[in-house]
């Protein structure tokens, strides 16, 4: 009898102890995921803004983004005659997609674009590189704001690795926000 009890309570403790796997071992906490997120948005120069037409099919184009603020807001320009505003305009919600090579890292998120064309906003979010594309700022210029839903992050260099049985990048969601 003794020789059967040290199994069953050592079989019990084992059962009732959290399980640790690589894939929990990993977890990380939401401001780590929007830590890590924020440097590769910063870090990478360009960002795939994708958006959907009437129709429902997706386009992507590549965008120069600014840095994600502190509430992970993103903002990016383009022409007010340019086809993704109409598409905005139709449809606001967007994604940005930003991927690291070196790194084997990427950033996707989600969001509500809202198109801006306040002088204020232009003059703060303005690269003097541009000047060759909207000669015209007045007319030519109207800056595109993303407030995030949700993202996901991936870095494997740094550990932030998906569910490998599902396949899922690690989420954070974002409370809806007002647009202003």
């Amino acid at each position: 009898m003794r020789r059967l009890i040290w199994p069953i309570a050592l079989l019990a403790l084992i059962s009732s102890a959290p399980l640790i796997s690589a894939q929990n071992a990993n977890k990380q906490t939401r401001d780590q995921l929007i830590s890590a997120a924020r440097e590769i948005m910063t870090t990478t120069r360009y960002c795939a803004l994708i958006t959907t037409d009437a129709r429902g099919v997706t386009h992507a184009r590549t965008m120069d983004a600014f840095a994600p603020d502190d509430q992970m807001i993103v903002w990016l320009a383009t022409n007010p005659r340019s086809r993704k505003v109409a598409e905005i305009r139709r449809h606001p919600r967007v994604t940005l997609y930003y991927f690291d090579r070196e790194n084997q890292a990427y950033v996707t998120l989600s969001g509500i674009a809202q198109l801006v064309n306040d002088t204020n906003e232009k003059t703060r979010h303005w690269k003097e590189e541009w000047k060759a594309f909207y000669p015209n700022r007045d007319r030519d210029y109207l800056l595109i704001r993303v407030t995030p839903l949700k993202l996901e992050v991936v870095n494997t260099k740094t550990g932030i690795v998906g569910d490998a049985r599902m396949w899922q990048a690690p989420t954070v969601t974002f409370p809806r926000r007002r647009q202003h």
